[in-house]
């Protein structure tokens, strides 16, 4: 199979992943409540603020990428910005559009990938901005970060926050231990993956269950930036994680968050990386 060949089969998981992922994440509630911001953005904006005029998005154009159905997208506008989510999945892009009209928000959603993205937006953003869960579904980094450098102003900020590439590479079957059995190191090949559910609800069976990841090391993620010209202004490794990406994590107080049960510095659960297109 080929990587096209690839996407396309996670595009069909994804597709059908929507319609549960609407009552996981009780969409219709969020869109209802206009005060309501995502547990996402509110730790990525306090990651992020420092790096934006007057520590606020208040009236900043920014740009989503792998912005599934838009609650993350939503609760930037709530917040201020002026906001436009892509995503590849056609049914994740309707189901954001819907939110949005549903909330009041004036949002823009556009179906696209990553490596067509300036083919079918062409203006410029003040804000880049992707998080959680998004990196291993791109084949390649380099066109990642080409268009994040397109699609930002001169001088405008780029904002990633995802899944640490060692909890990748950890068993998730083990429980009693943390033991390395994945790649951690990019090799090119995909991983397949046949699991049949989403990790938002694991009652809904999936007939596209076979989907394709591929894993990207942290030196990978910081060099594809530097080579497309973006200047690294911040990265952070963290200890909480929004899902149970292994099965011995435990909640945070506000279940919100997941963390090692014990002896949190053995593990980085999370990465983030600020970065800014240079004006000239």
């Amino acid at each position: 199979m080929t990587d096209r060949e690839f996407v396309d089969a996670n595009r069909a998981n994804w597709d059908e992943r929507v319609e549960s992922h609407l009552e996981a994440y009780e969409a219709a509630s969020f869109a209802d409540n206009a005060d309501e911001i995502t547990s996402v953005v509110v730790d990525d904006l306090a990651l992020l603020k420092d790096s934006l005029p007057d520590q606020s998005p208040q009236g900043l154009r920014l740009m989503h990428l792998q912005c599934h159905i838009g609650l993350d997208t939503l609760s930037w506008a709530r917040l201020g910005a002026v906001v436009t989510g892509i995503d590849f999945s056609p049914k994740s892009v309707a189901a954001a559009a819907e939110l949005a009209a549903r909330a009041s928000i004036p949002a823009r959603f556009v179906e696209s990938s990553i490596d067509d993205v300036t083919d079918v937006i062409s203006e410029q953003f003040d804000v880049v901005y992707t998080s959680i869960g998004v990196l291993p579904w791109l084949p390649r980094l380099d066109t990642w970060a080409r268009a994040i450098f397109e699609l930002l102003e001169p001088g405008g900020v780029f904002f990633v926050r995802d899944a640490h590439p060692m909890v990748y590479a950890v068993d998730f079957d083990r429980t009693d231990e943390l033991v390395i059995t994945q790649p951690y190191f990019e090799s090119g090949r995909a991983i397949r993956y046949d699991e049949g559910t989403t990790y938002a609800d694991d009652s809904v069976r999936l007939e596209n269950s076979v989907t394709y990841e591929w894993p990207h090391s942290l030196s990978e993620i910081i060099q594809s930036l530097l080579d497309a010209g973006l200047q690294i202004t911040s990265f952070g490794e963290h200890r909480t994680i929004p899902w149970a990406a292994l099965p011995g994590l435990v909640k945070d107080a506000d279940a919100a968050r997941y963390r090692l049960p014990d002896s949190p510095e053995r593990l980085p659960l999370t990465f983030s990386v600020i970065a800014r297109r240079p004006l000239a």
